[in-house]
């Protein structure tokens, strides 16, 4: 029983099927999110069977509370098999490129014409149509086209290579979810199901909503469109930034809005810094701005995180110590919900 479940949350999506196609990462944590809310979850592999079993902690992450079936799909009987499953099914979720499922018999006008209330969900690297649908891709590459990798860059300009997978699971998993649940309320309601495209890369480059506008609002002053440590979110505010500890872990400064930022200056005991902020007219990359990143530096650096920790635990500042993946695993915050995001309000 996953801790949803536990929760009341797990009935949901109750008498909800979902066969899963999909193989990886994408498709299978998106699964995972509709077992956990209460769907029955069939997990349709190849005979070699999904690739993440390689990894077994990873495989049993992605795919606990779901069904298993192997299915050969070269073999005509097993996807006769899968068709028949497929008509009692309320969702399709696949991972395929473009071009596979109507090769096997299994696009949308072939499905809807035995069962037209059939959610599809597909998600590719980079649509159905167009010069790169066709195109192999992993999350790396999509969050290199889609413009996302340029704003993981250090204010000092260096490319960070993030170990949460964006385009898998922001862009492809949860943008699939949204499409499931929205295309099954409107097949409640119609008797009619569709066949929806997920692109990562597409998706990805949907969510560069800040660094759009703040280029376009922060260009003309700069002259330039910001880069690493320049723009509102990224470097460019003192009081929106990561600055290091004597003990060379760091310490995220979230005092985005003035009344946090007050806060803040009250346990650096630094007073004389409360107006010095961008809703007191101060704007990132501006002189002054530069110099206070180099003071709450210095300031920072003079104690290590753990002292920090405890200074600012009873302050409502927005500052946080930055964790390692174990650290926040015991945190009382993780701990009290399992890290699980959907909890019900009592």
């Amino acid at each position: 029983m996953s801790a949803l479940a536990g929760a009341g949350l797990g009935g949901l999506l109750e008498g909800v099927t979902v066969v899963d196609l999909s193989r990886n990462l994408p498709g299978p944590f998106g699964s995972r999110m509709l077992a956990d809310l209460g769907a029955q979850v069939i997990k349709v592999e190849p005979p070699e069977g999904d690739p993440a079993r390689a990894l077994p902690t990873l495989f049993a992450a992605l795919n606990h509370g779901k069904a298993t079936r192997r299915v050969d799909f070269r073999a005509p009987d097993d996807l006769a098999g899968l068709r028949d499953l497929l008509a009692t099914a309320d969702v399709m979720l696949d991972s395929f490129r473009p071009g596979v499922l109507a090769g096997m018999g299994l696009d949308a006008a072939a499905l809807h014409a035995r069962h037209p209330r059939l959610v599809m969900v597909s998600i590719t690297g980079y649509g159905q149509s167009g010069a790169w649908a066709g195109k192999a891709g992993h999350d790396l590459n999509f969050m290199a086209l889609s413009g996302v990798l340029d704003q993981t860059r250090a204010p000092t300009g260096e490319l960070a290579l993030p170990n949460v997978q964006w385009g898998d699971l922001a862009g492809g998993a949860s943008m699939a979810v949204i499409a499931v649940l929205a295309a099954l309320h409107a097949a409640q309601r119609s008797g009619r199901g569709r066949h929806i495209d997920v692109s990562m890369a597409h998706a990805l480059h949907a969510h560069l909503v800040m660094p759009q506008a703040t280029a376009a609002l922060l260009g003309p002053v700069l002259g330039h469109t910001p880069g690493a440590g320049e723009d509102l979110l990224n470097g460019g505010l003192p009081c929106y930034r990561l600055y290091e500890t004597a003990d060379g872990r760091h310490l995220a400064v979230g005092a985005l809005e003035h009344k946090f930022w007050r806060a803040a200056c009250a346990v650096f005991e630094r007073p004389d810094w409360v107006e010095r902020h961008w809703q007191r007219g101060i704007p990132p990359g501006a002189p002054d701005a530069r110099a206070l990143c180099g003071e709450v530096a210095a300031r920072v650096r003079s104690r290590t995180l753990a002292e920090w920790s405890v200074r600012f635990a009873s302050a409502d500042a927005c500052v946080t110590p930055v964790l390692t993946q174990a650290e926040a695993r015991s945190h009382p915050l993780f701990a009290e919900r399992s890290g699980m995001p959907w909890a019900p309000v009592v």
